[in-house]
């Protein structure tokens, strides 16, 4: 195991996603495995990252793919098995990488023994471990509750004669957290992989987990509300989930609770962290702020804020700000892309563009600012969002919507790793479980590794100098009032002070200091060329400026 430096490395760390079924293929079934990971790790430890999230490797019907999980405390043999993934964490640790995994506990798949047994009567030992109610007397749903993939929230179960609740798929059914015997089980899990050298977890959907006990109906979102994008989709517009305010299905005190319990166990372990993904619409920060703050619950979380379209020094300003000044003694992580929206280069690009310019005006700014950051496999080569025909779909959300939504599998085509392979590297099957883009060759790793100057080597650099610098890690931050689409902040820790400045605007601006912040030293933030005279900053479109006071 790789010696921790801190109890505390996770506050500033950054964090790469795998999303494993499109990271390498060596078994030569289209689909990745834990193996190609291995394979890999020299690829990650390059990047100057300090720890890999995988995304769900365990048993499961792969309706969701991985998120619907059948065994807690086994791999599912499409990823290999319980040796491949000790030898990862060994492996990892070895080369100073941490390993994080996806806890997927709000729901398990249908086809779990705890959900099987549950099912069978309503007088079994496990008849209450997920959330089933009885019709209303004309015989429909127990309320309006609503599930994100579409339609109710609420499936007729004919052997039980009663309705259970999924917030997803009618495969996921939620399991009832108000069973304390639940959440024992569900620790049980947790403490199976906490043994064998896991380094942390991130929690799916943390503000799912418990219901409200009435089941009372969840009120209509009033019209002039900003209700929040779960999975990157703007819910009234394609999802009528998002027509309601999300009172009572989720973020209920209870809640809490069971995020105390979690965190005592992992106290018993040193140096292991938990980050939490909250959406939660207009009342993420104040869930983040719940479930962070204390010390006692979560060290930290993300919400989507960062995750949408809108790219605008105000937004990002707005988004820091706003977390700040509600989540006190807390922490964040941020991101612009995961395996659930379409890639930030795609969501960001504007006519004239160059996407590889803003792919490292990207990282710049996503490494400047306050607390952690997770990067998603691809974006270190610049990865757009891919194009996949309909036939070609697998994700069951996009093909529920289709075509106002086209679904996350745009974002998770699989790596490329050789621009003139068979699946450019990725596997040597005759079928890919997604296709690899043709567009994505010309980015692939092989194509940068040597380029100076590269997606991928500006990422290494970027992401060296952030190391480096003490207030980029996890110093203070103070924003500089300007005018402009320009970001403008002083970053400080005990022994460093720096002033950072990004220009959102596609066109040159132009920035005076105050006359008390006295740049005594430019620094060599990579790839910018952003400069000072006489207490003015110069700045190209999409460039950025770091110097010493």
């Amino acid at each position: 195991m790789s010696k921790t430096v801190s109890p505390d490395w996770w506050r500033g760390c950054v964090i790469y996603q795998v999303y494993p079924r499109s990271y390498q293929d060596t078994s030569g079934d289209g689909i990745g495995d834990l193996r190609g990971i291995i394979q890999r790790l020299d690829h990650i430890a390059s990047l100057n990252v300090d720890a890999i999230w995988l995304s769900p490797f365990f048993k499961s019907p792969m309706a969701d793919f991985g998120y619907d999980v059948s065994d807690y405390c086994d791999v599912d043999p499409m990823f290999g098995t319980l040796s491949d993934f000790d030898e990862l964490i060994e492996l990892a640790h070895a080369k100073g990488l941490k390993v994080i995994i996806d806890q997927v506990i709000s729901h398990s798949s249908d086809q779990h023994a705890w959900f099987k047994e549950s099912r069978s009567s309503r007088d079994n030992p496990k008849a209450d471990w997920y959330v089933w109610a009885d019709a209303k007397p004309d015989g429909t749903a127990p309320n309006n509750w609503l599930s994100i993939f579409g339609g109710p929230a609420w499936e007729w179960d004919t052997t039980r004669r009663q309705y259970y609740m999924h917030n997803f798929l009618a495969s996921q059914p939620d399991l009832n957290f108000h069973n304390p015997d639940v959440q024992d089980a569900i620790l049980d899990t947790v403490r199976f992989w906490l043994d064998r050298g896991v380094d942390g977890f991130r929690l799916d959907t943390v503000n799912f987990y418990v219901h409200d006990k009435l089941l009372r109906d969840n009120p209509a979102l009033s019209l002039n509300a900003e209700d929040g994008n779960f999975m990157g989709v703007d819910a009234p517009d394609t999802n009528p989930y998002g027509f309601q305010d999300h009172l009572y299905d989720k973020s209920q005190p209870e809640n809490i609770v069971f995020l105390q319990r979690f965190r005592a166990l992992l106290e018993e372990y040193e140096g292991r962290t938990t980050v939490g993904e909250v959406g939660d619409g207009r009342r993420s920060l104040q869930t983040v702020a719940a479930y962070t703050n204390g010390g006692d619950k979560l060290h930290m979380c993300y919400t989507f804020d960062m995750l949408g379209a809108e790219f605008s020094a105000a937004h990002f300003r707005r988004s820091i700000s706003n977390f700040q000044s509600v989540v006190k003694d807390g922490w964040v992580c941020w991101s612009f892309s995961n395996h659930d929206v379409e890639r930030h280069v795609s969501r960001w690009l504007r006519d004239g563009d160059d996407p590889e310019h803003l792919a490292r005006f990207a990282i710049t700014m996503l490494s400047s600012f306050r607390g952690s950051i997770c990067l998603y496999q691809g974006e270190e080569l610049g990865l757009e969002e891919a194009e996949i025909a309909f036939e070609d779909l697998t994700d069951p959300y996009g093909i529920r919507f289709w075509p106002a939504y086209k679904g996350r599998d745009g974002c998770r085509t699989p790596m490329v790793w050789e621009r003139n392979a068979a699946n450019a590297g990725f596997s040597t099957a005759a079928r890919t479980w997604l296709p690899v883009p043709e567009r994505h060759r010309a980015h692939a790793v092989d194509q940068q590794q040597r380029v100076y100057g590269s997606v991928l080597n500006y990422y290494r650099t970027m992401l060296a100098f952030r190391k480096n610098h003490q207030a980029l890690i996890d110093g203070d931050m103070v924003f500089i009032e300007t005018n402009k689409d320009v970001l403008a902040f002083i970053r400080e820790s005990a022994d460093e002070r720096l002033i950072v400045v990004l220009n959102l605007d596609r066109e040159p601006q132009s920035v005076i200091l105050p006359e008390d912040l006295v740049v005594r030293e430019v620094l060599d933030l990579p790839g910018c060329a952003g400069g000072i005279h006489e207490g003015v900053v110069t700045l190209r479109g999409l460039d950025g400026f770091c110097g010493l006071l």
